[in-house]
């Protein structure tokens, strides 16, 4: 069935018209009828597609529907369904969406479809994906979804694209962290900061905001006047930053003079020495 890559429509698009044209029935396109008339399947489906060729998503998600309301043991029912919940995430009806698709891989979890479903889940989710000054909920039901993804169907192709995704989930959830951190660390909250730019580094370990989360754990813990945890934090920072502004930044901290990496390698090694 659909494939959606990081053009998540256009592919979509392409890859599920192709799948439901193969099997679509052929009529002419019919005339528009109140939804309660009982009709013919393969009446519903093609007066369906045809609101959906016709990009009107809005009536073509409810012509689907009726597909399912009239015929709910057909094929055409178990098609419409996912036409459904595709329709309504084509008109950024995304809750909508995810409850169709919920109930799709509940009704037909052994479907060959069901994993463009759990990866379709994920996009709606990820599309959703706001500013990182705003609450970031929908990122972290995103990040879970695409993990479904890649541990249910790990060699699928929507596998492949979904762990693409994770890493700017990641590097979202690591940037929230990162504003909260410092709004903190203005504040001369420095606890609540700490706790925050450790967060990115033990848990977003891979994102590019750990070197300045390093650094301001440097700030914070100066700020403190807890001296061994701050050269420990630069330490772990130049380790693995050696060519970072951040790993400058640290060692003027603590040497209070503007050092920089290539001029300081017997401070590096006596901090090394200490930690470990």
């Amino acid at each position: 069935m659909p494939l959606v890559v990081s053009s998540s429509r256009r592919f979509a698009r392409a890859v599920l018209v192709s799948a439901v044209l193969a099997g679509a029935v052929t009529a002419c396109s019919t005339d528009e009828e109140p939804a309660y008339v009982e009709r013919p399947v393969e009446e519903l489906y093609n007066a369906a597609m045809d609101q959906f060729e016709a990009r009107d998503y809005k009536k073509a998600a409810l012509a689907f529907e009726e597909v399912d309301r009239q015929h709910p043991y057909s094929v055409w029912a178990t098609k419409s369904q996912l036409m459904t919940a595709y329709t309504q995430y084509l008109a950024d009806k995304y809750d909508d969406a995810v409850i169709s698709l919920d109930r799709y891989i509940e009704l037909h979890p052994g479907s060959s479809d069901t994993p463009y479903a759990y990866y379709l889940r994920a996009i709606c989710y990820y599309e959703q994906i706001s500013d990182i000054q705003r609450d970031q909920k929908i990122t972290a039901l995103a990040q879970q979804a695409l993990q479904e993804v890649v541990q249910r169907y790990p060699e699928s192709t929507y596998a492949r694209d979904a762990r693409l995704k994770l890493d700017l989930t990641q590097d979202h959830l690591a940037g929230k962290e990162m504003a909260v951190g410092r709004f903190y660390l203005k504040r001369g909250e420095y606890l609540a900061a700490i706790n925050r730019f450790r967060t990115v580094v033990e848990r977003f370990q891979t994102t590019t905001h750990v070197p300045e989360a390093l650094h301001r754990l440097v700030e914070a813990y100066l700020s403190l006047g807890v001296t061994d945890e701050a050269q420990m934090a630069a330490a772990v920072l130049g380790h693995n930053y050696p060519a970072s502004q951040w790993y400058a930044d640290s060692y003027a901290l603590l040497e209070g003079r503007d050092l920089r990496p290539e001029a300081n390698e017997s401070w590096l090694a006596e901090m090394w020495d200490w930690v470990f």
